[in-house]
C-alpha cells in the first residue's frame, strides 16, 4: 500500500479528524456519487443520516451533526470558510431546509432526518454512517453505508469489509515499511529523507505539483497558528476553558531579555504554537490533519521553530 505526503497531512476544520473531518466527506461523497452524478439529485424530496457507535455517542461534542449538515450542502473540510458556519446552521435549522449538493433545496428535519443510534453499531467500525435518500412518493434512491476510520479517511461498506484503508498499489521508487528501511534506503543512495520522499511523491504527481501544494499546507498551518495567538473568549462546550494562546503569547512579549538570558525559553515559543492550533482545533477552525487532529498542533509547532 502506497501513502502519499498529501494523505497524511491534510487540511481540515477541527476539532476532530474522525468524528468531524471524516463525516463531512462522507456526507458530501454521498451526495456527489450517488445522488448528483447518477443524475438522481432533482428526485430526492428527503434525505435521512444515521450515525452509530462513537459517532452517535459523542458526536454531538466533536461537531459531526454540523459536519454533516455542511457535507450534504457539498462543503468540503480543505475549502469550507469555518467563518460561515454558524450562518450555514442558522440557516438550515431555522428555515427546516437544506441545499443539496448547494443547488437542490429540499425539506430537512434535524430532529428525525439526523438520527444518532447510541446502542446500534454498523459492522465494520465504530465510526459508522448511513445516509438514505427518497423521492416524493417515499421511494428509496440511494443508500449507502460509510465509516471514518480516523485521520479523516472515508471507506464505504465494500472497502471496510476487505479491511481496506487505501486502495493504491502505486509502484514506488523507494517502498519502505519502516524507519529503519527509510534510513539504509539514504544510505545505499546517498539522498536526504526529504529527496526519497519527494521521489516517492513524483510517483503521483509532479515536483511542481509537489512543491505548491506542500506550500499550501504551510500556509494553512502559518493562518492556524496566526489566528490561535489572535483570537481570545473561550472554547465552544459546556466547560467554558478560556483560551490561552493570546495570554502566552503577550508575556513572552512582555520579557524578550529572558530569550537571551535562558535558551529554554524557546521551547515557551514552541509550547504556544503547538497551544495555539490546538485551540483553533478545539474551536473547529481551520487546522492541517498531521496525521490526526489530535495531533495537529505538533508539526507546525516545529516548523515554526525551525
Amino acid at each position: 500500500m502506497a501513502v502519499s505526503v498529501f494523505d497524511l497531512f491534510k487540511i481540515g476544520i477541527g476539532p476532530s479528524s474522525s468524528h468531524t473531518v471524516g463525516p463531512m466527506r462522507a456526507a458530501a461523497r454521498f451526495v456527489s456519487r450517488w445522488l448528483d452524478e447518477t443524475g438522481m439529485l432533482p428526485r430526492v424530496a428527503g434525505i435521512r443520516c444515521e450515525l452509530f457507535g462513537s459517532l452517535a455517542l459523542t458526536g454531538r461534542g466533536h461537531g459531526t451533526d454540523k459536519a454533516v449538515l455542511c457535507g450534504l450542502e457539498g462543503s468540503m473540510p480543505d475549502s469550507i470558510d469555518p467563518d460561515s458556519i454558524p450562518a450555514t446552521l442558522t440557516r438550515i435549522r431555522e428555515s427546516g431546509r437544506i441545499r443539496l449538493h448547494g443547488s437542490h433545496e429540499i425539506t430537512f428535519n434535524e430532529k428525525t432526518d439526523l438520527v444518532f443510534n447510541k446502542r446500534q453499531k454498523l459492522p465494520y467500525h465504530t465510526n459508522g454512517m448511513r445516509f438514505s435518500a427518497h423521492d416524493a412518493a417515499g421511494n428509496e434512491l440511494a443508500t449507502r453505508d460509510y465509516y471514518s476510520v480516523g485521520g479523516g479517511f472515508v471507506v464505504n461498506a465494500d472497502e471496510a469489509a476487505v479491511d481496506r484503508i487505501v486502495a493504491d498499489t502505486t509502484p514506488l521508487p523507494h517502498p519502505y515499511h519502516s524507519g529503519d528501511e527509510l534510513l539504509e534506503i539514504c544510505a545505499q543512495t546517498g539522498k536526504t529523507i526529504a529527496e526519497v520522499v519527494l521521489e516517492n511523491e513524483k510517483s503521483w504527481r509532479s515536483e511542481a505539483e509537489v512543491r505548491a501544494g506542500l506550500l499550501a499546507i504551510w500556509k494553512a498551518m502559518q493562518s492556524c497558528v496566526a489566528r490561535g495567538m489572535r483570537e481570545g473568549g473561550t472554547l465552544p462546550g459546556g466547560l467554558h476553558v478560556k483560551r490561552r494562546a493570546p495570554e502566552l503569547l503577550a508575556g513572552l512579549h512582555s520579557r524578550p531579555e529572558e530569550a537571551l538570558r535562558d535558551p529554554l525559553t524557546i521551547l515557551d515559543w514552541v509550547n504556544l504554537y503547538a497551544l495555539a492550533v490546538n485551540e483553533e482545533n478545539a474551536a473547529g477552525g481551520r487546522v492541517v490533519t498531521a496525521p490526526t487532529n489530535g495531533a495537529a498542533g505538533i508539526v507546525p509547532a516545529v516548523l515554526h521553530y525551525y
